[in-house]
């Protein structure tokens, strides 16, 4: 029998559901719940569980409960705010904004509207990952469609100037969505101060159950709808609401919000631990994403002359799960557009990995994450042509 301690550093791709969550969502499946939009009275009890959800993820990023549209996912969400804004605007503008390290779910949507006929502009980033306001401001000179821009990526942690992008859209008068997968429940956002018009939310980066997402969107923003056939969510995204999930999305959001400033206090310390003491103590590591404005329990590096695959597999064997990138790419042969953009070569790349912490985590279990860490990476640098020939000089 395995009884190795696992340690977890893998959250932003897949956190436990709070218990309370569960409850809940356990009590609905066992004594049975209604359609919202039936007028019985079981349906009506689910209605209120329905509304009662919308306004706790609406008291979490500031927003107003009727500018919550539940969906399934935040890659959902994400398409349904880049190609439903965008083609209710077209015959405004036909141009798309994006930024390079958007998740794929924003930019495989944006790359379809180009081959839709809209012009797609792809802003720089900084060797930390960071978007130039300049940049945005001469991008929108002549209008757009829509810009989206993530707030933070969670492949290396960058949390981006949000307020300031948002704000030059809001002067030229065009939309701007962030996907906010990764600070939504973990870094205090209010929507009333930021000037956007579109946000994604994911339950689950916040200890909601997977299958219940959202897309906050202001009124009077146009926007054409991705799925049809219903009239719910305000007529905006056809299908009957997941209640189970978003009543446990609510209870998550709730609790999130109260915890915010402590889970932020407690991870802080432990993320900046982990950089210096693994910079420090393995020699060619290097930190990817900002040093500073990052997510609070994100540390990302890349560790030279080796391949990151194989640093993760032998870390699992040692009990430690951690990644290498988005969870929705880990798989893919593919470089990461993320540490492209940002400057690294392809074999640096390879070398990527990706902890992100939880409320579990503890300086114990850092302590011993970097302990492991020295013999596998030695282990792997000895199996590998190029570090060899550093060795000896030839590089």
């Amino acid at each position: 029998m395995d009884d190795r301690k696992e340690i977890f550093l893998d959250h932003n791709s897949a956190r436990a559901t709070r218990s309370e969550a569960v409850e809940e969502m356990s009590r609905l499946f066992a004594d049975g719940f209604g359609n919202p939009q039936s007028v019985h009275d079981r349906g009506q009890r689910a209605a209120e569980k329905l509304e009662n959800a919308r306004a706790e993820v609406a008291s979490l990023v500031g927003a107003d409960p009727e500018d919550i549209i539940f969906t399934a996912t935040g890659s959902e969400a994400n398409n349904m705010a880049v190609k439903g804004i965008a083609r209710a605007r077209k015959n405004r503008s036909n141009r798309v904004i994006i930024s390079p390290i958007e998740h794929h779910s924003v930019a495989i949507p944006a790359d379809s509207l180009r081959k839709e006929g809209f012009e797609l502009v792809t802003l720089p980033v900084d060797s930390t990952g960071l978007i130039d306001p300049d940049s945005l401001a001469k991008a929108v000179s002549d209008g757009a469609a829509l810009v989206s821009v993530i707030h933070a990526s969670t492949e290396i942690g960058t949390i981006e100037p949000i307020r300031e992008l948002a704000a030059i859209c809001a002067e030229k008068g065009v939309p701007f969505h962030t996907d906010s997968w990764g600070t939504a429940g973990s870094i205090k956002i209010d929507c009333k101060d930021i000037p956007l018009n579109a946000m994604t939310i994911a339950g689950q980066n916040f200890g909601g159950p997977p299958g219940a997402a959202a897309l906050v969107i202001r009124k009077g923003v146009p926007m054409k709808k991705l799925i049809e056939g219903g009239v719910q969510e305000r007529n905006r995204r056809a299908g009957q609401e997941n209640i189970p999930a978003i009543a446990g999305m609510g209870i998550a959001a709730r609790l999130a919000l109260r915890e915010i400033g402590q889970t932020t206090a407690a991870l802080v310390p432990l993320r900046d631990m982990m950089i210096k003491n693994l910079i420090e103590s393995i020699e060619d590591v290097i930190l990817t994403g900002h040093p500073e404005k990052r997510l609070p329990g994100h540390a990302s590096f890349c560790v030279k002359y080796i391949e990151g695959e194989g640093l993760l597999l032998f870390l699992n064997q040692k009990g430690i799960m951690a990644a290498s990138g988005s969870a929705c790419t880990s798989r893919s042969l593919k470089g990461s557009h993320v540490l492209e953009a940002i400057g690294l070569d392809a074999a640096t790349a390879q070398g990527s990995v990706v902890f992100t912490l939880g409320p579990e985590n503890g300086k114990d279990e850092i302590g011993k994450v970097i302990d492991e860490m020295k013999p596998v990476v030695s282990r792997l640098r000895e199996m590998s042509p190029i570090y060899r020939e550093k060795k000896n000089g030839a590089l």
